[in-house]
């Protein structure tokens, strides 16, 4: 009886030693030993970035975002394409519009020379490229939890699947949010990432020429300047009248019925469900500064890989 009661907690020991040695959470203090230049790294790269091109912040916030919509926040975004790796950057929401790769790359190679070696996940570069691109751009800062790590596949099918349209309603927002464990009040304020950046034509074109709840003035200056019924797909427009500063004027621009995409609109529909959270957040913006950061965090904390699961890549763009 004595040496079934030790082989039980032998074995007992060894799962549980398992399981904190294949999952670990994550924290924000995850470098300070092993690489204390990491985060102040990413910061002079990204600022540099946005500094060179203010609409960098808006796309480097966009890739964390597209990564942690498909199987978590692991980097697999940044996959390219090969024999085994279905990349998600040809996904139809990401194909010829998710950029920024080349600032990832230039941060990898950065982060890795300060830590003398692959030390930092791309997966962990993603998310705080995300933070200091917000901050750049006038936004709040937030601490982010780090330890993730990066994924051995892709798929550019989970990556159709999952991430939200910009032709959405609200009802398929409110479920897309939901299949990743986000909450109303999650879709409203991660909508709102599209206070900074552009859209391409092609994205809103069926909006500015079919939609009926749009300000016609602002439906008609668009045709007129930017987005013809046929042709200029990737022409260009702000996601919000100031598209290089991160502020309320998405909310604002909602109510007065100028989102310009169909998703964005959704939100604000005169009688809906995320009606009162938007009014709310046009007229505060500190409560909405305060409450984005929360959604950031709580997006970046969607199933990542951690202890020895997935991988430290060496290179953003392959499998080691």
């Amino acid at each position: 009886m004595a040496s079934r009661g030790y082989l039980f907690m032998l074995l007992l020991l060894v799962l549980l030693v398992s399981a904190t040695s294949s999952t670990t959470p994550l924290s924000p203090n995850f470098y300070n030993q092993s690489c204390p230049n990491a985060l102040t790294t990413i910061k002079r790269v990204v600022e540099a970035a946005v500094q060179n091109e203010t609409r960098m912040g808006a796309s480097l916030l966009r890739l964390h975002f597209h990564d942690c919509f498909v199987n978590g926040c692991d980097g697999s975004l940044l996959l390219d394409a090969t024999d085994t790796i279905d990349s998600e950057k040809n996904a139809f929401p990401n194909l010829n519009s998710a950029r920024g790769f080349e600032v990832i790359d230039e941060i990898k190679k950065e982060v890795d020379k300060a830590c003398r070696g692959p030390v930092v996940s791309c997966a962990d570069i993603l998310a705080v490229a995300a933070r200091d691109s917000v901050v750049a751009l006038g936004g709040p800062t937030w601490e982010v939890n780090l330890g993730r790590r990066d994924s051995t596949n892709a798929s550019r099918d989970d990556a159709n699947n999952n991430l939200p349209a910009p032709f959405f309603d609200l009802a398929q927002l409110i479920n897309s949010f939901k299949n990743q464990g986000l909450n109303l009040t999650d879709l409203v304020l991660l909508s709102a990432a599209h206070t900074i950046g552009f859209a391409r034509c092609v994205t809103f074109r069926n909006r500015i020429y079919n939609d009926s709840n749009i300000n016609p003035l602002f439906s008609a200056q668009l045709q007129f300047t930017v987005c013809p019924r046929s042709g200029g797909d990737d022409n260009l427009a702000g996601l919000d009248s100031t598209p290089a500063n991160f502020d309320v004027s998405y909310y604002l621009n909602l109510i007065q019925k100028k989102g310009l995409l169909h998703s964005d609109q959704a939100l604000f529909n005169g009688n809906g469900s995320t009606d009162a959270l938007v009014t709310q957040y046009a007229l505060n913006p500190r409560a909405f500064y305060k409450d984005f950061a929360s959604s950031m965090i709580k997006m970046g904390n969607i199933n990542p890989l951690t202890g020895n699961q997935g991988q430290i890549r060496t290179n953003c763009r392959k499998v080691n």
